[in-house]
């Protein structure tokens, strides 16, 4: 079984973020990076699959040149090899523009299977694999929390709303995006690290993947969000105080 892995490459959840001079996108100069946590949840489940059945995974990694170091990382987990393709202004483009190029650098390797997270932790548009699966022809499931291979096709467990489950079998080859959560994700070894300095990265460029398609969709401004404080006081007896506080915290503040 062939799987690709799409993974992204985001700034460290604790960052201090800063929006960069045209309030546009954030400053990235004194960023850290690592692989977005959805994604390492699918490379996950994609290295478990491979034990159990043989086969290869690939990993598929969209972004500037350190990103390198992210597709180093999936590479010393197990991933056999990798596909870059290298784009250093990947924040002006949008979904549709960077599932293009994903769909294209994919089509050539015929993969049995296809796993993306479920959404990544900077943008959180959730789009990216169910577009991609769209372009690519697809059958696809989302927020997968079990894979089971079998005759034919695949089992899987989706998780749904209030605790409840559907289970789908799906024909191969078809498209997942996994939900947080599914397996312990693994640590790269030593040993690991060592075979990734040899493994093949191939690197493409937007040009040899059909160029860069013009934005159907950007974004216009991202900024802080403003604080403010206020007071208010609610009068009435115990029942009615409790009551409208509990209003306040539940569709205002949205605690609980």
């Amino acid at each position: 079984m062939k799987i690709i892995v799409a993974i992204k490459q985001v700034p460290v959840r604790d960052s201090q973020l800063r929006v960069d001079a045209d309030g546009k996108w954030i400053q990235e100069g004194d960023l850290s990076f690592e692989i977005n946590e959805p994604d390492a949840y699918a490379l996950e489940e994609a290295l478990q699959l491979k034990e159990k059945h043989g086969g290869e995974v690939v990993a598929l990694c969209a972004g500037p040149e350190r990103a390198t170091s992210t597709i180093r990382e999936a590479l010393a987990k197990g991933a056999d090899r990798a596909i870059h393709i290298q784009e250093e202004n990947l924040n002006t483009m949008d979904t549709l523009g960077i599932a293009r190029l994903l769909a294209a650098a994919v089509k050539p390797e015929q993969p049995d299977l296809i796993l993306t997270g479920l959404q990544s932790d900077d943008l959180g548009y959730g789009q990216m694999g169910v577009v991609l699966a769209e372009l690519l022809g697809l059958p696809h499931g989302t927020i997968i929390m079990q894979v089971e291979k079998q005759d034919g096709g695949i089992r899987v467990k989706r998780e749904l709303e209030n605790g409840w489950f559907q289970y789908v079998n799906m024909p191969l080859p078809a498209l997942l995006t996994i939900q947080s959560g599914i397996n312990k994700l693994r640590y790269a070894t030593l040993m690991g690290i060592k075979k990734a300095k040899s493994k093949e990265i191939k690197t493409l460029s937007a040009s040899e993947l059909g160029g860069v398609a013009a934005a159907t969709a950007r974004i216009e401004k991202i900024y802080v969000p403003q604080k403010s404080k206020q007071t208010q006081i609610f009068e009435g007896d115990a029942k009615t105080v409790a009551a409208q506080l509990v209003e306040k915290l539940k569709f205002e503040v949205r605690v609980i």
